[in-house]
C-alpha cells in the first residue's frame, strides 16, 4: 500500500483523535468522558495559551470506528456549553503534547488554573504516607503507577486507582506508601509526565482514600 508522505509505514492510517472546542473553562477529563458516554476514552489533552485554558483538548478514542460517532456529538451541550468536534490528526495532538510539556516545565504552577487553590497548601501539608494523583490517562494502569514511582517499593494492592459509579475511571488514584517520609520524597515526582499527561500529586490520607474507593462501588 502506498502511503502518503508524512506517514511512517508502521503507523496505522488513521489516529483515533478528535479535536473540542468551545468547553466549559472549569471542564475536568470525567466531563469529557460522560459527554462522550458509551465510547472508550484512552487520552483528553487539554489545550493551555499563555498557561491559561483555552477551551479546546484533544480526546483519543480507542478505535478508528469510534471517531465517527464521537463526531456525531458536534454542537451539543456540555452544561450550558455547546461543544464543536472536529476531526483530527495525529501530529496535532502530538504537537499539543509537546508544546504542554514545555509549557509546564517553564512554569509548572502557572499550567494548570484547576489546582492553584491546592498549590499554597501542598508544600505545608502533613504527610501520612498516602498520595492522591491526578490528571492520569484513562488508560494507565497499576504498572503504569508502578513504573512512574519505580524509586519507592510499591505493591499492587498498595495502588488504587478510582472509578466512578458506571465502572469508569475518574483520572486519579490514590497510593499508599511505607511511610510518610516515602511519600513526602514522592512527592518530587509532582507534575512529571506519565505517558503523555504530566501527573498531579496532592497529600492525601487513609480517610480520604477510603472515601474515594467506596463511592465507586
Amino acid at each position: 500500500m502506498h502511503l502518503p508522505n508524512g506517514y511512517v509505514s508502521q503507523s496505522p492510517p488513521q489516529f483515533p483523535v478528535v479535536r473540542l472546542r468551545g468547553l466549559p473553562f472549569d471542564c475536568t477529563e470525567t466531563d469529557v468522558a460522560e459527554f462522550f458516554h458509551g465510547l472508550d476514552i484512552v487520552d483528553v489533552l487539554f489545550v493551555h495559551k499563555g498557561g491559561k485554558f483555552s477551551g479546546e483538548a484533544f480526546c483519543v478514542l480507542g478505535y478508528p470506528l469510534q471517531v465517527d460517532f464521537a463526531l456525531q456529538k458536534n454542537r451539543q451541550n456540555m452544561g450550558r456549553r455547546y461543544v464543536e468536534v472536529f476531526r483530527s490528526k495525529r501530529q496535532d495532538y502530538y504537537k499539543t503534547i509537546a508544546n504542554e510539556m514545555s509549557e509546564s516545565c517553564g512554569s509548572p504552577r502557572r499550567n494548570i488554573p484547576r489546582a492553584k487553590s491546592y498549590d499554597e497548601g501542598k508544600d505545608s501539608a502533613e504527610h501520612t504516607g498516602v498520595l492522591r494523583l491526578r490528571g492520569l490517562p484513562f488508560s494507565a494502569g497499576k504498572d503504569d503507577i508502578m513504573e512512574f514511582f519505580k524509586d519507592f517499593v510499591l505493591s499492587e494492592d498498595s495502588i488504587h486507582i478510582t472509578m466512578n459509579s458506571e465502572g469508569r475511571p475518574t483520572g486519579e488514584a490514590f497510593v499508599e506508601f511505607a511511610n510518610a517520609e516515602d511519600s513526602k520524597a514522592a512527592m518530587a515526582k509532582d507534575r512529571m509526565a506519565l505517558g503523555s499527561r504530566y501527573i498531579e500529586l496532592f497529600p492525601s490520607s487513609v480517610e480520604e482514600l477510603d472515601e474515594a474507593v467506596s463511592r465507586g462501588r
